[in-house]
């Protein structure tokens, strides 16, 4: 046994542990790990998670050299939040350029800035296996973020990509028109994240319009922007007839009464199979969330819906509880508990939320995990309790934790 190779492992040395102090990461430990693993062909590495580390420019050129080799097994790449900057981004492109194994490449949290995406964009025009792209809070700007969506017009193999949080300084909405004429002719895309965007009703419009076309989309994340009942509206629309689209989220926007009621009627619509909703602070009251409580009584094929931040009125607590209770909500599907004082019914919060990754490689199947949520919220929130998990496709390899 101990001559018998290790294959298909999941190196960790993340620089953050929840129960322990964790030494860092630098450069010379990326060199070192680099040589290791083109050396010793005793170990097939297939993921590497080094995420907030103190990893920069030069380790990444080192990272680059080992994607470059032939014999590379790497499928899964996590440098989020390190000090990856834009010359970091150019080295790691022109890397992929020619690798044909990486499926994940995870970079959020490092301000790559404009340029550093611009390279990853073209690296993208030449690159075919790449699965999944995440760039949430880059500091990216219009013109990267519309080039991204002019790539994805031709790119087949991307599943998901988050371009969550850039910085966008014009109230023109280019990138929407872009994006949604990308959704109307792209048809491999099944997970986009855009988190934060500025997005207005109008923004919504143009989404829609692509939306409408498109028939592989099944994850749609659209929380932190700033739609409304209007927005909502064309979103509705949508719901009604669009045969993919399972998850939305649209937390943390303000849809109100009205943007709730037109959700509530595209969920009762025969076409819709909309499986997980998230309207949390979304400013809406008893009339919304009633009917959205009526609504899960009519499809059944919803049953996820977080719903905390809005007003809780006693008619919406006891509405849910009877939902919890007979079974129609699982409790670990939805983010509110009942409880009753002195005879009156009163809903509290339960740190449940929508499932991060939805797809999977050469799979139908989806990620039951009720709890997780975007790596780059849970950072800001909460930074010691972060403990995300590489994507789905990668996860039943086995863990190898070097970590002292």
């Amino acid at each position: 046994m101990a001559n018998e190779n290790i294959r298909n492992v999941t190196l960790k040395l993340t620089g953050i542990n929840r129960l322990r102090r964790v030494q860092r990461l630098d450069d010379k430990d990326v060199l070192a790990l680099s040589k290791c693993l083109r050396n010793n062909k005793s170990v097939t590495a297939t993921g590497l998670d080094v995420r907030y580390n103190n990893i920069t420019d030069e380790g990444v050129g080192h990272l680059a050299d080992l994607l470059q080799e032939n014999s590379s097994a790497l499928q899964s790449l996590d440098l989020m939040f390190n000090n990856i900057q834009t010359d970091g981004a150019e080295v790691l492109a022109k890397s992929l350029q020619c690798n044909s194994t990486l499926l994940s490449l995870r970079l959020s949290g490092n301000k790559i800035e404009n340029r550093g995406a611009m390279h990853l964009a073209g690296m993208l025009q030449v690159n075919n296996s790449l699965e999944e792209l995440e760039l949430a809070a880059c500091d990216l700007a219009t013109q990267s973020v519309i080039a991204f969506s002019i790539v994805l017009k031709s790119n087949k193999s991307l599943r998901s990509v988050d371009i969550s949080r850039p910085l966008l300084f014009s109230h023109q909405e280019e990138w929407a028109v872009h994006f949604s004429e990308m959704l109307a002719v792209n048809s491999s895309l099944v997970e986009l994240h855009l988190g934060k965007m500025g997005m207005t009703d109008t923004g919504m419009e143009r989404l829609t319009e692509g939306l409408r076309l498109n028939h592989s989309l099944r994850y749609l994340d659209l929380r932190c922007n700033r739609v409304t009942r209007d927005g909502v509206r064309h979103l509705a629309e949508v719901l009604k007839r669009n045969p993919t689209l399972e998850i939305v989220d649209l937390s943390s926007n303000r849809i109100e009464d009205e943007g709730a009621v037109y959700l509530s009627e595209a969920i009762t619509w025969p076409g819709c199979v909309l499986r997980e909703l998230s309207v949390s602070s979304n400013n809406i009251r008893m009339e919304g969330l009633l009917s959205l409580a009526q609504a899960m009584k009519v499809n059944t094929s919803l049953n996820h819906i977080y719903i905390w931040g809005n007003q809780l009125e006693e008619p919406v607590c006891q509405a849910f509880r009877e939902l919890i209770a007979s079974g129609r909500l699982p409790a670990d599907q939805t983010d509110v508990s009942s409880y009753e004082v002195d005879g009156h019914v009163f809903l509290a919060e339960v740190f449940h939320s929508l499932r991060r990754h939805h797809h999977r490689t050469n799979s139908s199947a989806t990620d039951t995990s009720p709890t997780s949520r975007p790596a780059t919220d849970l950072l800001t929130d909460h930074p010691a309790s972060l403990d995300s998990t590489f994507p789905p496709h990668i996860q039943p390899q086995q863990l190898v934790p070097l970590q002292p």
